[in-house]
């Protein structure tokens, strides 16, 4: 069974743009009702994928992912989609043997910046970038699925 192990934090600062290794748009949606599991759609330039999570908002959690043809993912985010969708910059900064995402977002959730490391195990060591503040590996708001219900703006 995949298992993904990601954690989630925010940001001190802006130093982090300083080692951005690469970067990438990104546009997303999800399919139906969240229950066991979400169901998103992923373009990301020339690419695109349907994922499909465990519904349990924690560093473990169950990930299928499988590339599709680009122009059905375009269809699905159309069609069959909810409404809004995530909209965001993905910038990639490597550190030793690790790789930080963080993601920028726009639209209804703009002005949030959130960094994800991927671990093998829950209990291995990695380097906090001086730029790395707060955990919020726990919070449901910072969750992709959860952002499009509950907008960062709404937060304020």
């Amino acid at each position: 069974m995949p298992i993904e192990i990601e954690r989630k934090f925010l940001l001190l600062n802006d130093n982090w743009r300083d080692e951005v290794n690469d970067s990438h748009r990104i546009r997303q949606g999800y399919m139906g009702k969240v229950d066991k599991a979400s169901v998103r759609i992923r373009v990301q330039g020339e690419k695109a994928n349907i994922n499909i999570k465990s519904a349990t908002l924690s560093m473990r959690r169950m990930e299928y992912e499988y590339e599709i043809p680009l122009d059905e993912a375009q269809e699905m985010l159309e069609q069959l989609c909810n409404q809004p969708q995530i909209d965001k910059t993905r910038y990639i900064v490597e550190q030793g043997k690790h790789k930080w995402e963080i993601d920028e977002f726009y639209g209804d959730n703009e002005g949030l910046v959130v960094a994800e490391i991927e671990l093998s195990d829950e209990a291995e060591a990695f380097e906090k970038p001086a730029w790395i503040g707060e955990d919020v590996t726990e919070d449901p708001r910072y969750y992709n699925v959860s952002l499009i219900k509950h907008p960062y703006k709404k937060w304020l």
